[in-house]
């Protein structure tokens, strides 16, 4: 690249954008719905997590054109998933026989998920999962309290709770 052409704003510059901003957006929407129940990983949280993922996304796809080298914008996602892990399990806690912030780990996971396909301009995947996502954390949480107020037990836990027999 040469320096003349350094600030030149071309098609490709406003398509990347525009793709970090969506997923910038729709990152939102997940963390508003986070923020909304108080949750560690909120509205900040969901839309950095998306944003960078996209960003991180198009610098893989268009970042190294005509430098020589060998492109493989797959590795970068197989990356990012490994590090929104490490993220997302700092959300979760045990106490007792109580786990909780998965469904946040979750949240970000799917975000960074969000982030990646909005970057590779799959705008209406992107846009999909984003309200599959709402629709799991807004209205399944809903019918999960609706539930739960019907039955005397709260949510499925790995450990056994005394009343448990035993199953030896």
């Amino acid at each position: 690249m040469q320096l003349e052409n350094l600030f030149i704003f071309r098609d490709i510059d406003a398509i990347t954008m525009a793709r970090v901003f969506l997923a910038f957006l729709l990152g939102g929407v997940v963390g508003f719905e986070r923020e909304r129940v108080r949750r560690p990983a909120g509205l900040r949280t969901h839309m950095l997590v998306s944003a960078g993922c996209a960003c991180f996304t198009v610098a893989s796809v268009y970042g190294f054109d005509g430098m020589g080298t060998v492109r493989d914008p797959a590795r970068l996602a197989a990356q990012i998933i490994t590090g929104i892990g490490f993220l997302g399990a700092g959300t979760i806690f045990k106490t007792g026989s109580t786990v909780r912030g998965l469904t946040t780990a979750s949240s970000i996971w799917v975000t960074a998920a969000i982030g990646v396909v909005a970057g590779l301009g799959m705008f209406w995947l992107a846009l999909f999962t984003t309200l599959l996502t709402w629709f799991a954390l807004r209205v399944l949480k809903s019918a999960e309290l609706v539930r739960s107020r019907r039955v005397a037990h709260g949510e499925p836990s790995i450990a056994p709770t005394p009343d448990d027999p035993d199953d030896d």
